[in-house]
């Protein structure tokens, strides 16, 4: 009997080893860790701004109504915590995108206005800035694209036979997809 016993304890052993938590599990830390890299990218953007509006500042002071909204949209994006907690509430989630969408559209005007300034576009430093401005937002594509591909991977395993069982016993969840709103989809353009 004790042989059985042991027996029975090797199989559920060997059978729990491979039944796809550490699977779930890693696919799980790579979500969180894709999702730290977007945000790192968006906060790059976001301190790229402040040099980007105090070098337009100095040229287009009578612009002040576009730099007030880029600021303000900015502290906007600075009120949201953007923590790997963040992809599992869907309303949260939401404010961040919507955020971010805002923060586009303000920089897009930003960078309008400076196309009616020569002396700005001809600045080393307003260039050097549009130069890291444009990789930033590339950066951002990139780290949302990649994010997107973990979720998908974590989210077709969560949901597949048999390893979902195992989701639903540790309750592991789909997590949500970054989906920019239609106006957002295409990065800030910073040509002149």
């Amino acid at each position: 009997m004790r042989r059985l016993w042991t027996v029975l304890a090797a199989l559920a052993t060997l059978s729990l080893t491979n039944c796809g938590y550490n699977a779930i599990q890693s696919q799980d830390e790579q979500v969180k860790s894709s999702w730290s890299e977007v945000v790192n990218q968006y906060q790059r953007r976001a301190d790229l701004i402040t040099n980007l509006v105090a070098t337009v500042k100095g040229y287009a002071a009578q612009e002040e109504r576009v730099l007030v909204e880029v600021t303000e949209a900015r502290a906007k994006v600075g009120t949201i915590q953007a923590t790997p907690e963040l992809v599992n509430d869907q309303a949260a989630m939401n404010r961040f995108i919507q955020a971010q969408g805002q923060m586009t559209g303000a920089l897009s005007r930003l960078l309008a206005v400076a196309e009616n300034y020569p002396q700005l576009k001809a600045s080393e430093e307003f260039t050097q800035l549009q130069g890291s401005l444009s990789q930033t937002e590339d950066s951002i594509q990139n780290a949302r694209r990649y994010y997107n591909a973990v979720v998908r991977d974590l989210n077709t395993k969560i949901q597949s036979f048999p390893t979902n069982i195992l989701a639903g016993m540790f309750g592991f969840q789909q997590r949500q997809f970054f989906e920019v709103a239609a106006g957002d989809r295409e990065p800030v353009a910073v040509k002149f």
